[in-house]
Protein backbone atom coordinates (compact mmCIF):
# COMPACT_ATOMS: atom_id res chain seq x y z
CA UNK A 1 0.00 0.00 0.00
CA UNK A 2 2.72 2.56 1.11
CA UNK A 3 4.49 1.53 -1.82
CA UNK A 4 0.95 2.43 -4.25
CA UNK A 5 0.88 5.75 -2.21
CA UNK A 6 4.28 6.28 -3.09
CA UNK A 7 4.42 5.54 -6.74
CA UNK A 8 0.80 7.86 -7.00
CA UNK A 9 3.11 11.21 -5.20
CA UNK A 10 5.71 10.58 -8.06
CA UNK A 11 3.40 10.60 -10.84
CA UNK A 12 1.32 13.44 -9.09
CA UNK A 13 4.69 15.42 -8.89
CA UNK A 14 5.89 14.75 -12.81
CA UNK A 15 2.06 15.37 -13.78
CA UNK A 16 2.68 19.05 -12.36
CA UNK A 17 6.40 19.42 -13.31
CA UNK A 18 5.11 18.89 -16.86
CA UNK A 19 2.44 21.43 -16.33
CA UNK A 20 4.35 23.79 -14.97
CA UNK A 21 6.56 23.45 -18.02
CA UNK A 22 3.85 24.02 -20.31
CA UNK A 23 2.48 26.80 -18.87
CA UNK A 24 5.43 28.59 -18.31
CA UNK A 25 7.86 27.50 -21.30
CA UNK A 26 5.49 26.39 -23.85
CA UNK A 27 2.50 27.75 -24.03
CA UNK A 28 4.02 31.92 -24.04
CA UNK A 29 6.45 31.13 -26.79
CA UNK A 30 3.30 29.67 -29.15
CA UNK A 31 1.22 32.06 -28.42
CA UNK A 32 3.66 34.91 -29.26
CA UNK A 33 3.90 32.90 -32.60
CA UNK A 34 0.15 33.08 -32.94
CA UNK A 35 0.12 36.85 -32.50
CA UNK A 36 3.11 37.63 -35.06
CA UNK A 37 1.73 35.28 -37.53
CA UNK A 38 -1.77 36.71 -37.49
CA UNK A 39 -0.18 40.23 -37.58
CA UNK A 40 1.63 39.05 -40.75
CA UNK A 41 -1.41 37.65 -42.36
CA UNK A 42 -3.36 40.65 -41.50
CA UNK A 43 -0.56 43.39 -43.07
CA UNK A 44 -1.01 41.04 -46.37
CA UNK A 45 -4.18 42.38 -46.51
CA UNK A 46 -3.39 45.55 -47.88
CA UNK A 47 -2.77 46.28 -51.34
CA UNK A 48 0.39 48.23 -51.40
CA UNK A 49 1.96 45.31 -49.13
CA UNK A 50 3.35 43.24 -51.61
CA UNK A 51 5.44 40.16 -49.59
CA UNK A 52 3.49 37.08 -49.11
CA UNK A 53 1.91 35.82 -45.90
CA UNK A 54 2.35 33.10 -43.69
CA UNK A 55 -0.17 30.69 -45.38
CA UNK A 56 0.94 31.78 -48.95
CA UNK A 57 4.79 30.99 -47.85
CA UNK A 58 4.00 27.32 -46.80
CA UNK A 59 2.11 26.95 -49.60
CA UNK A 60 4.64 27.93 -52.53
CA UNK A 61 7.56 26.43 -50.57
CA UNK A 62 6.04 23.26 -49.30
CA UNK A 63 7.35 21.26 -52.24
CA UNK A 64 10.33 20.73 -52.18
CA UNK A 65 11.66 23.26 -49.70
CA UNK A 66 10.20 22.31 -46.29
CA UNK A 67 9.07 18.84 -46.73
CA UNK A 68 12.50 17.86 -48.92
CA UNK A 69 15.01 20.13 -47.91
CA UNK A 70 17.98 17.40 -48.58
CA UNK A 71 16.83 17.50 -52.46
CA UNK A 72 19.94 17.32 -54.52
CA UNK A 73 19.91 18.40 -58.29
CA UNK A 74 23.54 19.58 -58.88
CA UNK A 75 25.77 22.44 -58.56
CA UNK A 76 24.01 25.21 -56.20
CA UNK A 77 20.62 23.57 -56.76
CA UNK A 78 20.17 21.92 -53.56
CA UNK A 79 17.72 22.27 -50.57
CA UNK A 80 17.83 24.29 -47.81
CA UNK A 81 19.15 21.38 -45.32
CA UNK A 82 22.07 20.83 -47.72
CA UNK A 83 22.76 24.92 -47.84
CA UNK A 84 22.74 25.36 -43.99
CA UNK A 85 24.93 22.12 -43.56
CA UNK A 86 27.43 24.32 -45.37
CA UNK A 87 26.81 27.20 -43.68
CA UNK A 88 27.18 25.22 -40.54
CA UNK A 89 30.28 23.23 -41.55
CA UNK A 90 32.18 26.88 -42.62
CA UNK A 91 30.90 28.31 -39.29
CA UNK A 92 32.08 25.25 -37.16
CA UNK A 93 35.76 25.82 -38.34
CA UNK A 94 35.58 29.27 -38.33
CA UNK A 95 34.49 29.57 -35.04
CA UNK A 96 35.96 26.80 -33.34
CA UNK A 97 39.75 28.33 -34.46
CA UNK A 98 38.24 31.35 -33.31
CA UNK A 99 37.20 30.31 -30.01
CA UNK A 100 41.00 28.21 -29.60
CA UNK A 101 42.61 31.32 -30.48
CA UNK A 102 40.22 33.70 -28.45
CA UNK A 103 40.58 32.04 -25.07
CA UNK A 104 44.33 31.14 -25.39
CA UNK A 105 45.07 34.93 -26.91
CA UNK A 106 42.58 35.98 -23.99
CA UNK A 107 44.07 34.67 -21.37
CA UNK A 108 47.67 35.53 -22.10
CA UNK A 109 46.45 39.12 -22.23
CA UNK A 110 44.63 39.11 -18.87
CA UNK A 111 47.41 37.97 -16.82
CA UNK A 112 50.06 40.35 -18.60
CA UNK A 113 49.58 44.33 -17.66
CA UNK A 114 52.21 45.37 -20.38
CA UNK A 115 50.82 43.21 -23.53
CA UNK A 116 47.15 44.11 -22.48
CA UNK A 117 48.22 47.62 -22.56
CA UNK A 118 49.82 47.12 -26.03
CA UNK A 119 47.22 45.37 -27.83
CA UNK A 120 43.83 46.94 -26.15
CA UNK A 121 43.70 50.10 -28.40
CA UNK A 122 44.26 47.63 -31.66
CA UNK A 123 41.70 44.87 -30.93
CA UNK A 124 38.91 48.01 -29.76
CA UNK A 125 39.72 49.32 -33.39
CA UNK A 126 39.55 45.64 -35.41
CA UNK A 127 36.39 44.83 -33.58
CA UNK A 128 34.55 47.74 -34.60
CA UNK A 129 35.36 46.72 -38.62
CA UNK A 130 31.88 45.46 -40.13
CA UNK A 131 32.08 41.79 -41.25
CA UNK A 132 31.85 42.32 -44.99
CA UNK A 133 34.40 45.12 -44.45
CA UNK A 134 36.98 41.71 -44.13
CA UNK A 135 35.73 40.19 -47.13
CA UNK A 136 38.06 41.98 -50.12
CA UNK A 137 41.14 41.61 -47.81
CA UNK A 138 39.98 37.66 -47.07
CA UNK A 139 38.99 37.07 -50.89
CA UNK A 140 42.99 39.07 -51.99
CA UNK A 141 44.60 37.06 -49.60
CA UNK A 142 43.26 33.38 -50.25
CA UNK A 143 42.11 34.01 -53.67
CA UNK A 144 39.11 31.32 -52.57
CA UNK A 145 35.62 32.14 -51.53
CA UNK A 146 35.46 29.40 -49.19
CA UNK A 147 39.01 30.16 -47.05
CA UNK A 148 37.77 33.54 -47.36
CA UNK A 149 34.22 32.96 -45.77
CA UNK A 150 35.92 31.51 -43.07
CA UNK A 151 38.48 33.63 -42.40
CA UNK A 152 35.57 36.51 -42.05
CA UNK A 153 33.78 34.00 -39.38
CA UNK A 154 37.36 34.16 -37.42
CA UNK A 155 37.86 37.73 -37.63
CA UNK A 156 34.32 38.39 -36.82
CA UNK A 157 33.69 36.03 -33.55
CA UNK A 158 37.43 36.44 -32.25
CA UNK A 159 36.73 39.66 -30.71
CA UNK A 160 33.68 39.10 -27.81
CA UNK A 161 36.00 35.78 -26.91
CA UNK A 162 39.36 37.61 -26.47
CA UNK A 163 37.99 40.34 -24.62
CA UNK A 164 35.13 38.86 -22.31
CA UNK A 165 38.54 36.01 -21.56
CA UNK A 166 40.51 39.08 -21.08
CA UNK A 167 38.41 40.62 -18.37
CA UNK A 168 37.38 36.95 -17.00
CA UNK A 169 41.08 36.79 -16.04
CA UNK A 170 41.23 40.56 -14.81
CA UNK A 171 38.72 40.09 -12.10
CA UNK A 172 39.99 36.91 -10.40
CA UNK A 173 39.05 37.36 -7.18
CA UNK A 174 42.93 38.45 -5.34
CA UNK A 175 42.51 36.16 -2.92
CA UNK A 176 42.11 33.36 -5.22
CA UNK A 177 45.69 34.67 -6.42
CA UNK A 178 47.19 34.72 -3.35
CA UNK A 179 46.27 31.41 -2.15
CA UNK A 180 48.17 30.43 -5.08
CA UNK A 181 51.03 31.64 -4.14
CA UNK A 182 50.84 30.98 -0.75
CA UNK A 183 50.89 27.13 -2.11
CA UNK A 184 53.20 27.76 -4.64
CA UNK A 185 50.86 26.78 -7.12
CA UNK A 186 52.81 25.90 -10.76
CA UNK A 187 51.83 27.27 -14.01
CA UNK A 188 49.82 24.54 -14.87
CA UNK A 189 48.09 24.01 -11.77
CA UNK A 190 47.42 27.58 -11.45
CA UNK A 191 45.57 27.68 -14.58
CA UNK A 192 43.49 24.50 -14.29
CA UNK A 193 42.66 25.21 -10.70
CA UNK A 194 42.69 29.37 -10.35
CA UNK A 195 42.30 30.90 -13.69
CA UNK A 196 39.84 28.26 -15.70
CA UNK A 197 37.53 28.04 -12.94
CA UNK A 198 37.06 31.86 -12.52
CA UNK A 199 37.17 32.67 -16.12
CA UNK A 200 34.75 30.04 -17.69
CA UNK A 201 31.69 32.01 -17.06
CA UNK A 202 33.37 34.79 -18.61
CA UNK A 203 34.42 32.94 -21.81
CA UNK A 204 31.04 31.41 -22.46
CA UNK A 205 29.75 34.66 -22.37
CA UNK A 206 32.24 35.84 -25.11
CA UNK A 207 31.38 32.23 -26.71
CA UNK A 208 27.98 32.63 -26.85
CA UNK A 209 28.24 36.43 -28.26
CA UNK A 210 30.70 34.96 -31.25
CA UNK A 211 28.66 32.36 -32.26
CA UNK A 212 25.74 34.52 -33.13
CA UNK A 213 28.14 36.66 -34.90
CA UNK A 214 29.80 33.52 -36.62
CA UNK A 215 25.93 32.67 -38.26
CA UNK A 216 25.56 36.69 -38.86
CA UNK A 217 28.75 36.90 -40.63
CA UNK A 218 28.62 33.33 -42.51
CA UNK A 219 25.12 34.24 -43.93
CA UNK A 220 25.94 38.12 -45.32
CA UNK A 221 29.58 36.81 -46.62
CA UNK A 222 27.94 33.86 -48.38
CA UNK A 223 26.30 36.31 -50.20
CA UNK A 224 28.90 37.48 -51.83
CA UNK A 225 31.20 34.46 -52.36
CA UNK A 226 28.59 32.52 -53.95
CA UNK A 227 28.18 28.78 -54.14
CA UNK A 228 26.71 26.49 -51.97
CA UNK A 229 25.41 27.97 -48.75
CA UNK A 230 22.36 29.37 -47.01
CA UNK A 231 23.59 32.86 -48.00
CA UNK A 232 24.17 32.41 -51.67
CA UNK A 233 20.83 30.62 -51.61
CA UNK A 234 19.09 33.86 -50.33
CA UNK A 235 21.21 35.97 -52.86
CA UNK A 236 20.67 34.07 -55.81
CA UNK A 237 16.63 33.97 -54.88
CA UNK A 238 17.06 37.73 -54.45
CA UNK A 239 18.65 38.17 -58.06
CA UNK A 240 15.83 36.24 -60.12
CA UNK A 241 13.08 37.69 -57.44
CA UNK A 242 9.32 36.87 -58.34
CA UNK A 243 6.81 35.82 -56.38
CA UNK A 244 7.49 32.38 -55.54
CA UNK A 245 11.39 33.18 -54.63
CA UNK A 246 9.85 35.99 -52.26
CA UNK A 247 8.37 33.32 -50.53
CA UNK A 248 11.76 30.99 -50.84
CA UNK A 249 13.60 34.16 -48.72
CA UNK A 250 11.42 34.16 -46.14
CA UNK A 251 11.33 30.60 -45.49
CA UNK A 252 15.01 30.23 -46.12
CA UNK A 253 15.12 33.48 -43.33
CA UNK A 254 13.21 31.22 -40.79
CA UNK A 255 15.60 28.36 -41.11
CA UNK A 256 18.22 30.85 -40.23
CA UNK A 257 16.53 32.24 -37.49
CA UNK A 258 15.75 28.70 -35.87
CA UNK A 259 19.41 27.59 -36.54
CA UNK A 260 20.63 30.43 -34.83
CA UNK A 261 18.59 29.92 -32.04
CA UNK A 262 19.66 26.37 -31.54
CA UNK A 263 23.29 27.56 -31.89
CA UNK A 264 22.50 30.18 -29.06
CA UNK A 265 21.04 27.63 -27.07
CA UNK A 266 23.42 24.99 -27.38
CA UNK A 267 26.20 27.12 -26.04
CA UNK A 268 24.38 28.47 -23.15
CA UNK A 269 23.97 24.87 -22.11
CA UNK A 270 27.90 23.90 -22.43
CA UNK A 271 27.74 26.50 -20.64
CA UNK A 272 25.51 25.34 -17.66
CA UNK A 273 26.78 21.96 -17.82
CA UNK A 274 30.73 23.40 -17.25
CA UNK A 275 29.56 25.62 -14.42
CA UNK A 276 28.07 23.38 -12.64
CA UNK A 277 31.21 21.06 -12.93
CA UNK A 278 33.01 23.71 -11.95
CA UNK A 279 30.88 24.13 -8.85
CA UNK A 280 30.69 20.69 -7.49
Amino acid sequence: MAAIVGSRRVVSKQQKAIKKFLINKVLPPLFGLFIFLMLWELLCLIPSFQLPGPIETIRETWDPFIIHPFFDNGDSDKGLGWQILTSLGRVALGFSLAAIVGVVSGILIGVNKFLYNAVDPIFQVLRTVPPLAWLPISLAAFQQANPSAIFVIFITSIWPIVINTTVGVQNIPQDYVNVARVLRLRKGKYFLKIVFPATVPYIFTGLRIGIGLSWLAIVAAEMLVGGVGIGSFIWDAYNTTTDTNLSEIIIALIYVGVVGLILDRMVAFAADKVVQTEHK
